[in-house]
């Protein structure tokens, strides 16, 4: 018998390489059942770890990288085998940087993805895959183009301050001095969002509220896209608002789209074809994958879903460890998962369960494969 064991990461709890080591511990437990660890990711937290671990490459750290709140911090981002470089904004611009108590996407800034990419094209990349989920964004990207050269100035002729709250505030977009590099580069976007820029179903309306905005701020921040989408439009003679995908990040995917030509693709699609996984589930005989949270809309591009659409391909039995089981999870299975498990095995608080997650993870994993080792003939 031969498990593959491909799980996203548990976010703000285990990368997805320690979420794999966990399943595997449990399966050594009851025997000595040969693994294959394959950890995976969406575009958000992980996808540079996971890209890195599973084909092979360096992490590159980095110093005075600018964080939402605009203080500077060591980030990182990946260089493949091959020369790709691999970033994950979560690293630069990511949620989990900012206290809860000071999330407010009028303020946050997505410069330190623009530095990213910078050091990147320094050390001679030309290929970038950008993983563009778990932003605490909302200002369409224009820190990042910042960062790369573009002049973005108000009546003053000043360069406007970091934040979503200040695209209402731009006069002109002067992408003179943008890096000329990035003409020669390919970019892809990694990404399981396929939200327009702007509107009821934009980047503010529905992810403003989780990055700490109100119903208010909400709307303050829809309208500033509105507003920033239409001078660029002006600009480059090109409208991208409504593509699928450009409210992604709070807008990043525009940014991408518009000004570096990125093409967006589902994250998890970016990883399968990466890491040969559809060959990996091919030949194994039991798929174990995982994530914080499992409801409907892991269907919508997360990771366990791309697995489970090639397992029923192949006919392969899927299992997914979850930290919890949310709203509609059974419609996952319509999709190809087999069974579901939380991994929380008594009453207690999300506090608790993340601190104790690997433990927790390998203990739900040791049940599952003792039953299954008792009534399988694999």
């Amino acid at each position: 018998m031969q498990v593959l064991i491909a799980p996203d990461s548990f976010k703000g709890s285990l990368s997805s390489k320690e979420v794999a080591k966990a399943i595997e511990e449990g399966i050594k437990r009851v025997a000595n059942i040969t693994t294959l660890k394959i950890p995976i990711a969406d575009g958000g937290e992980g996808t540079v770890e996971a890209l890195v671990e599973s084909i092979g490459g360096d992490i590159i750290y980095v110093e005075n990288i600018v964080d939402p709140l605009g203080k500077k911090i060591k980030s990182f981002y990946g260089i493949l085998k091959n020369g790709t470089a691999v970033i994950e904004i979560a690293a630069s611009s990511g949620l989990y940087l900012v206290p809860v108590e000071k999330r407010n996407p009028l303020k946050t800034t997505t410069y330190g993805v623009g530095q990213l990419i910078k050091s990147a094209l320094n050390k001679g990349c030309r290929k970038f895959i950008i993983g563009i989920g778990g932003s605490a964004t909302n200002d369409a990207g224009v820190g990042m183009i910042q960062a790369l050269g573009a002049k973005i100035t108000d009546s003053e002729e000043k360069q406007i301050d970091y934040g979503g709250g200040q695209l209402h505030k731009i006069k002109n977009i002067d992408l003179t001095n943008l890096d000329k590099r990035i003409k020669e580069s390919e970019f892809i976007a990694a990404t399981d969002v396929l939200n327009p820029l702007y509107g009821e179903n934009g980047a503010s309306i529905i992810y403003g509220p989780q990055k700490g905005a109100t119903k208010e701020i909400s709307k303050i921040l829809d309208n500033n896209l509105k507003y920033f989408s239409k001078l660029v439009a002006k600009t480059i003679g090109k409208d991208y608002s409504n593509i699928p995908g450009s409210g992604a990040a709070g807008g990043l995917g525009f940014a991408l789209i518009a000004f570096l030509k990125a093409k967006l693709q589902p994250g998890v699609e970016i990883i399968i074809e990466a890491t040969k996984l559809e060959e990996k589930i091919k030949n194994s005989d039991i798929i174990i994958t995982g994530e914080g949270n499992t409801d409907y809309q892991t269907i919508f591009g997360k990771a366990p879903s791309g697995i489970a659409k090639l397992a029923q391909k192949h006919n392969k039995p899927v299992i997914i460890l979850s930290g919890g089981l949310g709203k509609d999870y059974k419609k996952l299975y319509n999709i190809g998962i087999t069974s579901l498990f939380s991994i929380v095995n008594r009453p207690m608080e999300l506090n608790e369960a993340m601190k104790n997650a690997y433990n927790l993870i390998a203990d739900s994993t040791e049940d599952i494969i003792r039953i299954i080792i008792k009534f399988s003939d694999i």
